[in-house]
């Protein structure tokens, strides 16, 4: 993200280049958050949920919205570090447990952990007010205002992104933290996790609230100056009008980001909490795309197959015909044998003996009268 962002002044001089990011930013923006929607390791579901923000800064990028790419970049580094330290320390409390549907009913036993995630959670779905609302707010107005290649498609991406975000974020909060209890408590019931591990929640989700409150000077205000360049026709940011604070959280409360945000939190509280034996059930009926997702589209195994089985076919050609036949085969040791050779064949050619060197000696004078003589 901060390599393209540096680089603009040469992406700025084509439009097909920056087609080509924004398009790779939206495809990845929706389907790895599609990823996140089937995984039952809490890491993983925040771990591909990083990946799906990527995707947002890669699509901001891909409109020219250098500094909105960074500014999300900034600011997802909070919650999503806070998310991140949370799920360790449900893990910690849960003897190295990361199932999640061997978690569930947390809250109060981590109130803690359990708030702090709430916050990150909230401020990743862009929740009005939280630093998450900010930049991902104003990537997809952004995006609105693009005309190049590809901008449709992205925003179309990036606002069904807002829905999946939602979806799988409240998805893992209400499978460890609420509903009935599934986990094994070997004995004991688990208990907030030491200082050591909620302070740096507890200091984390504070930028986590508050860090979003910057966007006017590092988004609009050209913060990052000849650091960054963006063509006029390019400059999306200027077009999208920003009119404070006040107005930008105003603004994000009447359009559909927001709306699609809270839909996903319905449909995880229905699913997961209201009805949780639906889930099943809609997997059972759509088995075809649970494969598809949880083979992550088959990428893994064409890079296994492709790459790594490729790359372990060229180290096994290098290897035997490289390596062996030629280096040692033909340079090492044929320059040995050649040596060899013709050490034997001087050994033959010294025998000591008088009249071999004599025999020698009259073959040599033939040879060079014959020579002069042709």
């Amino acid at each position: 993200i901060f390599m393209v962002a540096r680089m603009s002044p040469l992406y700025e001089y084509s439009e097909t280049a920056l087609s080509f990011i924004l398009v790779i930013g939206a495809i990845t923006a929706l389907f790895m958050g599609f990823l996140g929607l089937i995984q039952n390791d809490i890491k993983r579901v925040i771990a591909y949920s990083t990946l799906s923000q990527l995707g947002y800064m890669t699509v901001a990028l891909g409109v020219s919205a250098y500094s909105a790419a960074i500014f999300h970049l900034f600011t997802h580094a909070f919650f999503k570090a806070l998310l991140f330290l949370a799920a360790g320390s449900v893990i910690l409390a849960l003897h190295h447990q990361q199932d999640i549907r061997q978690m569930g009913g947390l809250k109060k036993y981590l109130p803690i952990t359990y708030w702090t995630s709430l916050i990150g959670t909230l401020a990743l779905i862009g929740f009005p007010g939280l630093a998450g609302f900010f930049s991902k707010d104003a990537i997809i107005m952004a995006v609105h205002e693009s005309t190049i290649a590809g901008s449709s498609f992205a925003l179309w991406a990036v606002m069904i992104g807002v829905f999946v975000t939602s979806l799988y974020s409240f998805r893992l909060l209400f499978l460890v933290f609420h509903g009935k209890e599934r986990f094994d408590a070997h004995g004991h019931p688990p208990h907030e996790s030491p200082k050591v591990v909620t302070w740096p929640l507890v200091l984390l989700a504070v930028p986590s609230v508050l860090s979003g409150y910057l966007i006017g000077s590092l988004v609009y205000d050209k913060f990052f100056g000849d650091a960054i360049t963006v063509m006029p026709q390019h400059d999306v940011l200027a077009a999208a009008d920003y009119h404070g604070l006040a107005g930008f959280i105003l603004h994000g409360l009447m359009t559909a980001p927001f709306w699609l945000a809270m839909a996903g939190l319905v449909t995880a509280w229905y699913l997961y909490l209201k009805r949780p034996d639906l889930p099943a059930r809609i997997q059972q009926r759509l088995m075809w795309l649970w494969r598809i997702l949880d083979n992550k589209y088959g990428f893994d195994t064409f890079n296994e197959k492709v790459f790594a089985g490729g790359s372990r076919g060229l180290g096994w050609l290098f290897s035997r015909v490289g390596d062996r036949l030629l280096i040692d085969g033909l340079v090492v040791n044929g320059a040995a044998r050649t040596v060899g050779l013709i050490s034997r064949v001087g050994r033959k050619m010294q025998t000591g003996y008088l009249y071999h060197y004599a025999f020698v000696m009259i073959i040599g004078v033939w040879l060079l009268l014959t020579w002069f003589v042709v």
